[in-house]
Formats: structure tokens, C-alpha cells, sequence
């Protein structure tokens, strides 16, 4: 590690810490001939899959486009940043864990829809409604159903009678 004070490169770590919730390496060091101390932080560098758009167009995965199309179907929820956080974190570990180098654009849709069910509906309903497309009322009404309907307790025959 070249010093940032001298741009010497020799350094020697005098300590080195945990942080970022266990993510990250905090590290103290000294250089060898200034004598300065500064700190790194080091973190694992994972590979994103590319996403595959409808067009067959492929770019990088931008966290920060995911959170934003997030943050808009969640604008004046009741959800903090803690959980958009942790389910930016899941998202992106499903698709490292899918182990392919592009995934279709529809995967992550499908799995910010998940996410968002369960999360908020009026989220859920308004990002659907975008990534679904939604051309009229009648499709709003559709999702709506569909979601109220998988809300509903399946009855349980009553055998008492």
C-alpha cells in the first residue's frame, strides 16, 4: 500500500478491525519512512452478473438504479432505509448466487416484485405497475385482485356439522 503523505511504498498494518457489519477490514497503518498513519478499508470485490434488457442489450448491474426504481414505488411508505438496504443486499445476493454472467433484466424485476409484496403492497402495486405495464385501470384492478386474493386465508372445511 503506497503512502498517501510520502507515496512511499512501504507500510506496515499496526491494526486491523471488523467493520461494515462484518463486510469490511479496517486497518491502521504506519509508513516506514514518514512514520504517518492513515486507514484502509478493504472489502471483497464481487463480480454482478450483466443484465440482459428486452432488447437483447446488455450492461452492468447499477445498485444505485435498483434503489432508485425502489425508493419511487416507495416514496411516502411507511418503510425505512435499514429494510430498502437489506433488501437491496438480498437482490443483490440472488443474483451472485445464480452464478450466471448476464441475467435477463425480468429476473430482477420479478425479484423486486417479490420483495416488494411482502414489504409494502401499495409499493408492490405501483412498481408492478410499471414493470408489467400496465395499459389501463382494468390491469390495475387485475393485480389488485390477484394480490387480495393471495391475502386470503384458504377456508378450512368445517367438519362440525
Amino acid at each position: 500500500m503506497r503512502c498517501p503523505f510520502c507515496e512511499a511504498e512501504e507500510t506496515k498494518v499496526i491494526d486491523s478491525r471488523l467493520a461494515g457489519d462484518g463486510f469490511l477490514v479496517r486497518r491502521r497503518r504506519e509508513c516506514i519512512s514518514c512514520n504517518e498513519r492513515f486507514t484502509t478499508f478493504e472489502s471483497a470485490e464481487l463480480v454482478m452478473p450483466r443484465i440482459v434488457k428486452q432488447d437483447g442489450s446488455r450492461e452492468q448491474f447499477v445498485e444505485e438504479k435498483l434503489r432508485a426504481g425502489m425508493m419511487r414505488a416507495l416514496e411516502k411508505r411507511p418503510v425505512d432505509s435499514e429494510t430498502v438496504e437489506a433488501v437491496i443486499g438480498r437482490i443483490k445476493q440472488r443474483a451472485q448466487a445464480s452464478g450466471e454472467r448476464d441475467i435477463p433484466s425480468r429476473f430482477l424485476g420479478e425479484w423486486v416484485l417479490d420483495e416488494l409484496r411482502g414489504l409494502d403492497e401499495v409499493a408492490y402495486v405501483r412498481f408492478a405497475s410499471v414493470y408489467l405495464s400496465f395499459q389501463d385501470i382494468d390491469a390495475f384492478r387485475r393485480e389488485i385482485a390477484r394480490l387480495e386474493g393471495a391475502r386470503q386465508p384458504k377456508s378450512v372445511p368445517d367438519n362440525n356439522k
